[in-house]
């Protein structure tokens, strides 16, 4: 049967984008131009097979591109300012002459921002939600770039020693309240922010499954929600499969979380996630189909 609970859209506003999300999820496409990213790393650092991935995820139907030439997995090494640099930016360039797909960029570096949104980047994701980085929130108020405030226990090299919530859901939607105060009162908009709470990121596979399973209590905020979830470790213990098995469990993944409404997914294989939504939305949803 259709699903009757009536939909509450968010808006994501900011200079030169406005959706309003919670009825499909929007669909990030991840564009990792490093050597080490977890799933995969050294497939894309040149220049021209990055931009060429990036064009493919957008043929089939990325909403969203995030570049990164920074891996953020489980114990990895911090990279310098200049090689991030010499990574996403030639990138960024092409991309913004080739494609009207919003760009964002995938950085904790105040500079490598900088010089994103100055080639023609309008999103930041930055996975300390403006912390790493003291320049970082001068740096989005005045671009006016859409930002992704993510949730991190420690740091890539050491979110994953032990991570301990007592209420997980509970302390990272008080994160979000925090970041989301202190960031209106520098000057960036409630409308320009998403909220991610950092599948994989300082958090074992329980504590996922907990914040996969409470959406509404981050979207409670009254901020749309992006989830990271796309072939992460914690798929592991729930399908048994090596991270280029787990196409299947991140999609599946991806349905239960349009179920709940989620505003933005952020994975690595757009078309099979892209279907597997509009097949679920004919069924469950056809007011929208």
């Amino acid at each position: 049967m259709p699903m009757k609970d009536k939909l509450q859209t968010r808006t994501w506003t900011f200079e030169g984008f406005h959706r309003e999300l919670g009825q499909v999820p929007l669909i990030m496409g991840i564009v990792n131009v490093t050597p080490d990213s977890f799933s995969d790393g050294g497939q894309f650092l040149a220049q021209q097979a990055a931009v060429d991935h990036a064009m493919k995820l957008t043929t089939e139907g990325a909403d969203i591109l995030d570049v990164g030439g920074e891996s953020t997995r489980p114990g990895a090494n911090e990279v310098s300012l200049d090689e991030e640099l010499r990574r996403v930016i030639p990138v960024i360039e092409q991309l913004v002459k080739l494609t009207t797909v919003p760009i964002s960029v995938d950085t904790s570096k105040a500079e490598v921002a900088r010089h994103a949104l100055r080639a023609g980047a309008c999103i930041v994701n930055d996975i300390s939600g403006l912390l790493f980085d003291p320049d970082m929130i001068e740096v989005c108020r005045e671009s006016r770039c859409g930002v992704s405030v993510m949730h991190i226990q420690g740091t890539p090299r050491t979110m994953q020693a032990e991570p301990h919530y007592d209420d997980v859901v509970g302390e990272i939607c008080e994160y979000f309240a925090e970041r989301l105060a202190t960031l209106e009162q520098a000057g960036i908009a409630p409308e320009r922010i998403v909220l991610d709470p950092g599948i994989g990121f300082g958090k074992t596979a329980q504590h996922n499954l907990e914040i996969l399973s409470n959406i509404s209590a981050f979207q409670a905020l009254g901020r749309p929600v992006l989830i990271g979830h796309s072939r992460k470790r914690f798929l592991k213990k729930l399908i048994q499969r090596e991270v280029d098995e787990r196409l299947f469990g991140t999609v599946g993944v991806t349905l239960a979380l349009a179920r709940q409404h989620v505003d933005l997914v952020r994975v690595h294989d757009v078309a099979a996630n892209r279907d597997a939504l509009a097949a679920y939305q004919a069924v469950c949803e056809p007011s929208f189909h």
